[in-house]
């Protein structure tokens, strides 16, 4: 597209053109990342969250990972997020989809507090003996979304969508350490200032240390 922009006297640069194709929600037909196959043997657990009301802070956690596109190739972003305050506990990002960034990001959550149930897709990453051990030796009950479920974990869904179009698609970053740079300058952002309606126009926050 940049080229033929710039073929019709267009004096226009790749950067802009993704940038504006994103937002206007068209992207070439690939083969997208796989984040949630499971691994033969791993262990399933029940969907817990069905009708369950949502109360307090550190009732449920949960979550997920999606991907951000760079100037060559990919990196992983991981994120664990409190469901009644929305606020963003942990998040890691990685250049392969190894187990260990998603260990990191929770060992660091874990340290933030405990939450009753803690929920996941079916991810070999989530299912992995290394990271349900942990949850299970701190007395965490453990839920996971059913297969082809996204909205069993609607918050997070809604998370991505967030800082996709307010941080990733605007700056489109090319590298990992710029990409770095930028989530922790929102997550910071959508922690302590961005206020949300669905809490009273309070931050996440202000809601999750109350």
């Amino acid at each position: 597209m940049t080229a033929w922009l710039r073929g019709e006297g267009y004096p226009v640069n790749e950067k802009r053109i993704r940038r504006l194709l994103r937002l206007m929600g068209l992207e070439a037909i690939y083969q997208r990342p796989k984040l949630s196959d499971p691994a033969p043997g791993h262990r399933i657990y029940p969907y817990l969250l069905r009708g369950l009301s949502i109360e307090r802070p550190n009732q449920v956690w949960s979550t997920d990972i999606t991907y951000v596109r760079l100037l060559h190739g990919f990196i992983y972003l991981v994120a664990i997020i409190d469901w009644f305050s929305r606020y963003v506990v942990s998040w890691e990002i990685s250049v392969t989809l190894e187990t260990e960034f998603c260990l990191s990001a929770l060992d660091r959550a874990l340290r933030c507090g405990r939450p009753e149930i803690f929920n996941s897709d079916q991810g070999s990453q989530f299912t992995s003996t290394a990271f349900t051990d942990r949850l299970l030796e701190g007395g965490v009950r453990i839920s996971m979304d059913g297969r082809g479920r996204a909205l069993d974990n609607i918050f997070i869904e809604r998370l991505w969508r967030s800082v996709k179009y307010e941080e990733i698609y605007l700056h489109d970053y090319q590298h990992v350490p710029e990409a770095m740079l930028g989530l922790q300058r929102y997550f910071d952002f959508y922690n302590h200032q961005r206020l949300h309606q669905a809490l009273d126009y309070r931050t996440p926050a202000a809601v999750f240390r109350q």
